[in-house]
Order: structure tokens, then sequence, then C-alpha cells
């Protein structure tokens, strides 16, 4: 897309999503590069429609289910050591990358009263099926810890639920929010920013993540509001979410058989030894995943419903806390 091609819907707010700028904690400006919007949604030979994008208007089973999810915040997690301002403006941000396509569709939500937000900013970044992330490819695969491990896999791998202070995602030693590391090179692959429709939508085409030492299979995610899209991209405002999207163990295994993940020789963390994600479901970023059980290669289809307060700023600098608990008298519990 080019500078003078920006998403539809430019410059219409609503009240949930109307803001005083001057009252911005941060500002921060997404040059508009890369990729336009994707006409057709093709992954890996699945007949995933168009309308599997943002802007459909679509009512599925995802979003009954998604009712329960209401008054209910998406954890917050740190930001990690590999985020990188002023991406891609674009769905699909699969470059060269190979492995199994993905389709992530997600939906906005203000956490108190359910209401889409649109017009909002929306980041992902995850690794490549090695576990390398673009912009850091001389960290190798090692989670920050430098190239990949090689050796004696260490003897106090965590099991069962995780307890204590969650790790920041980062070398020992780094500061909060996982030590922010500047950049190594100029790729950006599996990078991208989009913008919420009217139902609060966005989309992204990428590949099923691999996986790195010390985290589970994870893809990274910001929310940004009280901004402006300009020409010129997306312009000031603040970060409300900073969070992580999950994968269920069976997914991941049945993707660990092909390659190129099955060439990821890097110690794996499962889902549960995780100690980023809060095992608690759809509300600490675990996707809803459908694929082809006898054929994963052929594409996966991930959804989640990520719930904000519009108003609190979270730029994953910080130790998340506690997920806040729910205040509504029909939520059930993840």
């Amino acid at each position: 897309m080019t500078a003078n091609e920006q998403p539809r819907e430019r410059n219409e707010y609503d009240e949930h999503n109307d803001y005083d700028t001057t009252d911005a904690l941060t500002r921060r400006k997404v040059v508009a590069v890369g990729a336009g919007a994707l006409a057709v949604a093709g992954l890996g030979g699945s007949a995933f429609a168009t309308s599997a994008f943002a802007g459909d208007g679509t009512r599925t089973a995802d979003d009954e289910a998604d009712a329960d999810l209401c008054y209910r915040l998406t954890s917050e997690t740190v930001e990690g050591p590999y985020y990188i301002d002023a991406d891609k403006i674009r769905q699909d941000i699969t470059e060269d990358r190979e492995g199994i396509p993905l389709l992530l569709s997600l939906k906005v939500i203000d956490s108190e009263t359910c209401r889409p937000i649109r017009n909002a900013a929306v980041d992902i970044w995850h690794c490549d099926a090695v576990g390398v992330y673009s912009g850091y490819e001389g960290q190798g695969n090692g989670g920050g810890g430098g190239p990949a491990p090689t050796g004696e896999p260490p003897t106090d791998t965590p099991t069962g639920t995780p307890t204590g202070e969650p790790p920041t995602d980062a070398p020992t030693g780094a500061p909060p929010g996982g030590g922010h590391q500047e950049p190594t090179d100029d790729t950006r692959y599996l990078r991208g920013t989009w913008r919420t429709d009217r139902q609060g939508r966005v989309a992204f085409r990428t590949v099923f993540p691999g996986w790195y030492r010390g985290r589970c299979v994870h893809i990274h995610t910001k929310v940004h509001v009280d901004g402006e899209w300009t020409d010129a991209g997306y312009e000031g405002g603040h970060t409300c979410h900073t969070g992580q999207f999950f994968f269920d163990e069976e997914s991941v295994l049945a993707s660990a058989e092909l390659a190129p993940y099955s060439t990821n020789t890097a110690e794996r963390t499962t889902l549960t030894e995780d100690t980023i994600y809060d095992q608690s479901g759809a509300q600490g970023g675990l996707l809803r995943l459908r694929y082809d059980k006898e054929d994963i290669g052929r594409g996966v289809r991930a959804s989640l419903t990520v719930g904000v307060d519009p108003e609190a700023t979270e730029d994953g600098q910080d130790t998340p806390g506690t997920p806040a608990p729910s205040t509504s008298p029909s939520a059930s519990a993840s």
C-alpha cells in the first residue's frame, strides 16, 4: 500500500474511540509502506473465503461463544524484546516465510460495554517456523538469548502450572517489559499493522509460528487507540493493550511434523510450562483454531475476541498483574 492508500473508513470514530489526543500518554507514528489489503484469502488450497477478513459483518458461532467473554479484560503481558514501532501497514505479513498458512481474525471490544472498538490500530508480530524474529536475525533462535542453543537441555525445565512472577521474555538481567533491543537488520517479515472496521474486526494473513527455547508458540499483539489515521499512516494515541496469542498443544504437535517446523531443533516449551500464558483460556489469549485434523498443512483459521479498556495505558513495559476478575454475573470461567 502506498502512502496515499489508506484503510477504509478513514476519520470515522464513534463515541467509544474518540478521545482527546492532548491527553495521550504516548505518541507513535506508523509509516504506511508495504503491501495493500488482500483481495482473496486462499490459504494452502483451503477455501478460506474473502469474508473471513474484517468488514464482512457476518455473525458466526465464534461470536456467540464470545458473548461470555464480555466484561472480561484480555490478559496483559510484557512486550518482549523484539517489538518494532513504525511497522508496515498491511494485512498479509508473510513475505517470503515458509510455513503453514494462518488466517488470524480478531475482534476488539470494550471490555466494559462489549461495544466494538473501530479505527484502532492493531499490531502483530511473531517468529518464523524456526523461531527467528525479523529485524533480529542476528539473535538467531534463542528467545532473546543469542543463537539457537546446543548441547544438553537444562535439568530444571518447568513442569505443571507455573507459579510466581512471570519472566520478562528476555535475557537474564533485562529491565521490565522484556528489555527492548534495537533491531540488528532491516528485515520485517511476520510483522504488520492494520485497522479495525466498524465491527471492531481485523484480520491478518501469516504463517503458523514456530518456537524458540523458553517459550511456547505465540504471537505478540498491541492495540492502539486515541490516534488518527492520516496519509502517513497512524499517528498519536496510546497503547491500551499489549498481549500475546497462544496455540493449543494438539495444533503445535501437528505442525511440528511438517517442514520447516520439523527442522527446528530448539527445545520446545509446552503451553502448560509457559510462564507468560496465565492458563486462563481465551481470556489469557488462547486462540480458537479450525483446520483439517488430517492435514494441518492446508491452513489454519484462528480467531479471538480481545477485550480491552480503551482508557488504560498498557504498553507492556511493566510486569502484568493478575487478570481482572469478571464483573458480569453471567460470565463463566474459561
